[in-house]
């Protein structure tokens, strides 16, 4: 199966995600795969409508990654995505828990990256622990690209 849409989540889709979502477009449009990737995040606990943390907006920014449109969203119906990618193991049960069939289409970001570890929550720290989880998630990212890229061209 081809991977075209993405679901990146966390728990209140301001920090973890949205940073993830906008790294991984950010760095999809650089590798220049030959097709669109449509990609979204979500937190299983969100308000809707919250901005990103001001310390998630300065550390996409410090990248040249403009964060400042995001808007917090709740967790859709995940049947719609290709793939769906949680910042931890917690999220990805819950998900699983209530949409069983979606096994096979749901990882932990670690777990797709082959990096094997949870990312942590930056929530209420300093702007270090978000540049931190920059780090972390663009290497993590790179990962999970070059396997959508792999297994995109061995599914056409």
């Amino acid at each position: 199966m081809s991977i075209r849409r993405v679901l990146l989540v966390c728990t209140g889709n301001t920090c973890r995600s949205p940073m993830a979502a906008v790294l991984l477009r950010h760095l999809w449009a650089q590798a220049d795969p030959g097709w669109d990737l449509e990609v979204a995040s979500a937190g299983t606990g969100a308000f809707p409508g919250m901005p990103a943390t001001d310390h998630a907006m300065t550390a996409m920014r410090e990248r040249g990654i403009d964060l400042s449109g995001h808007r917090s969203q709740v967790l859709p119906d995940v049947s719609g995505f290709d793939l769906v990618l949680t910042m931890t193991r917690g999220h990805r049960d819950a998900i699983l828990a209530r949409q069983p069939a979606m096994s096979g289409r749901v990882f932990t970001l670690a777990e797709y990256a082959g990096a094997g570890q949870d990312v942590p929550d930056p929530f209420g720290g300093p702007l270090y622990a978000y540049q931190q989880t920059a780090k972390t998630l663009e290497s993590m990212l790179q990962a999970v690209i070059n396997r959508i890229r792999t297994e995109g061209r061995a599914a056409e």
